[in-house]
């Protein structure tokens, strides 16, 4: 069965599979990875524009472990999920301290970098270096657990092991790139989430969902839990056309990133602005209300327009930065903070 499933799925890639990506084609071990982890949780079409562009400025290993967070951070802004940029740069300096700026070929040395797990190790290692390997990301998932009717939520880890070995037996003993793109490719484009399109498979004919006609019930979905609600001010200081950012920690949600600083929305603002940076805050102007989802909860965020009349000599203006809208667009700024930004001509 494992022979003619990959056979069928490799001669279905020829004719039907994604062709045209910007780094398919490349054996280059740094554009695969860089691609991988783009793509971790981030449709492709998203991805692309960023892709290039991400590439054109650091072009190898050793230019992006010489750049510094702030800008590859700004190069990722907008893409989500910073911590795969934080990681990215950071292996890129493990691999320019410890490779001479050289992607490792060994399978547990690319496991061993910040941000890359079994899953995304095996694509780098099949794409980059015709290793045999098997992959599991989430569109994999979805084809194997219809494929052979693998009930349960593929999160838990006794699913995701069955699933493993799945992936394991199905690896063919020739065309490893071929096929793992056309096993990616089936996922995104005919065994989706939603509505596959079964007639265009080229594995239906012995397909335990699609004969039970159980698509819908494979793979189990992520047990449903009320996401949590948190709420924040955001306090958007503007002086002389210029605006106030703050780096935010290095860990968390949106770590290292520029933002606006933040108030529990308890206390007095124009108060809050003089304690802790020194601000004399004139007018104030309460912006439109907006949300912002995270995966593990949602954010409601009100955001408050302090114009600031002057700076007290002794501010602690290492907190932060003064910049004109134009170039805080241009920083590594968070995607609310983006919107915000690009709303303050607006009433």
């Amino acid at each position: 069965m494992a022979a003619d499933f990959a056979r069928r799925l490799i001669r279905w890639h020829r004719q039907h599979g994604r062709h045209g990506l910007p780094w398919q084609g490349s054996r280059d071990p740094y554009a695969v990875w860089l691609s991988e982890i783009m793509l971790q949780q981030t449709q492709v079409s998203s991805v692309i524009p960023y892709y290039q562009r991400f590439l054109g400025r650091f072009p190898d290993i050793a230019t992006l472990a010489a750049a510094s967070q702030d800008e590859v951070l700004a190069y990722w802004s907008g893409l989500g999920y910073y911590s795969r940029a934080r990681n990215l740069h950071r292996s890129a300096q493990i691999m320019a301290e410890q490779h001479a700026a050289e992607f490792p070929r060994e399978f547990e040395q690319i496991l061993g970098l910040p941000g890359i797990g079994r899953s995304t190790a095996a694509a780098i290692s099949a794409f980059a270096f015709g290793s045999r390997r098997a992959i599991l990301d989430g569109n994999v998932k979805r084809v194997l657990a219809r494929y052979l009717a693998v009930a349960g939520y593929p999160g838990e880890k006794k699913v995701e092991d069955e699933l493993w070995r799945h992936a394991e037996t199905l690896l063919p003993e020739a065309g490893i790139e071929t096929y793992t793109q056309a096993l990616m490719d089936l996922g995104a484009t005919v065994c989706t989430r939603s509505k596959p399109d079964c007639a265009s498979c080229p594995v239906s004919a012995d397909c335990a969902a699609n004969q039970q006609v159980r698509q819908a019930e494979f793979p189990q979905p992520r047990p449903r839990k009320a996401l949590p609600e948190k709420a924040t001010t955001m306090l958007l200081f503007m002086r002389q056309g210029e605006i106030f950012l703050e780096r935010r920690p290095p860990a968390g949600i949106w770590g290292g990133l520029w933002s606006f600083p933040e108030s529990d929305g308890t206390e007095d603002a124009q108060q809050h602005a003089g304690m802790r940076f020194g601000f004399e805050a004139g007018s104030l102007e309460a912006r439109p209300a907006m949300q912002h989802v995270f995966t593990h909860f949602r954010l409601h965020i009100s955001p408050l327009l302090i114009h600031v009349r002057r700076i007290q000599p002794r501010a602690r203006q290492q907190e932060g930065v003064w910049l004109t809208v134009e170039e805080a667009m241009g920083a590594a700024i968070p995607a609310p903070v983006r919107r915000l930004l690009a709303g303050l001509g607006k009433p």
